[in-house]
């Protein structure tokens, strides 16, 4: 017999080469799932953002849903179903088991479940990733939430969504807001105003108090809205919410909406949720 060849270590890295480096499926998946949301957002329908996109609906569907923005009862019911089997059970049998409960297919759970690899965006996903059109179509979900049932905890949930944005104040100071989490994972019902290099926290009872004194839609002052601590901030967030309006004067310092199509009318809104 032959001498034995000496042991040769692999390089760090080595391994068979990849026949297409330039490709990742990771980034692909994202940039198609951007495209998508952009087009969705436009209120196209599945089918004409699969043939603009040259995709099948039902991917379509995969990718909306992955981004966080895809709602239907079904949806809904396979998502809720499969994440109570995933709390006991592997992803395969999970998906039978919400395939047979639902009386579903296993590729129609699967297709209303967010792709695993690549990308993936669930509705908890933090801002930072996520699209900008999908962190704009959360918004605007919460909002109508909130619009079609008026109660306080749908209104934090505006609250929490909007977390982050750019606001103004009254005199056209810029400012935004973070929501933190305590020790048992939930939110705490306070918000961290962030100007500058210093934070001040901002009660949630003194933001439901402001709502509740919204007694028109052009608000002129701050102080219309009552003698609460944290008003000023206050008052840029409900224009920017579109819950009020503010003199023309006052709008040159901070800013014309964007998101203006989303005001309510706060008679209605305020009426509902004491209702409520």
């Amino acid at each position: 017999m032959g001498e034995k060849r000496a042991y040769k270590p692999r390089n760090p890295g080595g391994g068979r080469k990849k026949l297409k480096p330039e490709y990742d499926a990771g980034e692909n998946l994202k940039e198609q799932m951007e495209s998508a949301v952009a087009l969705y957002e436009e209120d196209c329908s599945l089918r004409s953002i699969a043939d603009a996109l040259t995709l099948n609906p039902i991917k379509v569907r995969k990718l909306l849903i992955t981004a966080g923005v895809y709602e239907s009862e079904v949806a809904e019911k396979v998502k809720n179903t499969f994440e109570e089997y995933r709390e006991t059970q592997d992803y395969k049998t999970s998906i039978l088991s919400t395939a047979n409960t639902l009386n579903l297919s296993k590729a129609s759970v699967t297709s209303y479940l967010p792709y695993q690899k690549g990308v993936y965006f669930p509705s908890t996903a933090s801002k930072e990733k996520i699209s900008v059109g999908a962190e704009r179509q959360r918004r605007y979900r919460a909002m109508k939430r909130w619009r079609t049932d008026s109660t306080e905890e749908n209104f934090w949930g505006v609250v929490v969504a909007y977390a982050g944005m750019k606001f103004k104040t009254y005199s056209g100071l810029s400012f935004s807001y973070e929501v933190r989490k305590g020790r048992n994972g939930e939110y705490t019902k306070e918000l961290w105003i962030d100007r500058r290099e210093k934070s001040k926290s901002l009660a949630w009872s003194s933001i439901i108090l402001a709502l509740e004194n919204i007694k028109g839609e052009v608000v002129e002052r701050p102080k219309a809205l009552g003698d609460i601590r944290g008003v000023t901030y206050i008052y840029g967030m409900f224009y920017r919410f579109g819950l009020i309006d503010v003199p023309d004067k006052v709008k040159e310092k901070m800013g014309h909406q964007k998101e203006r199509k989303n005001r309510l009318l706060c008679t209605e809104v305020c009426g509902n949720m004491c209702r409520n």
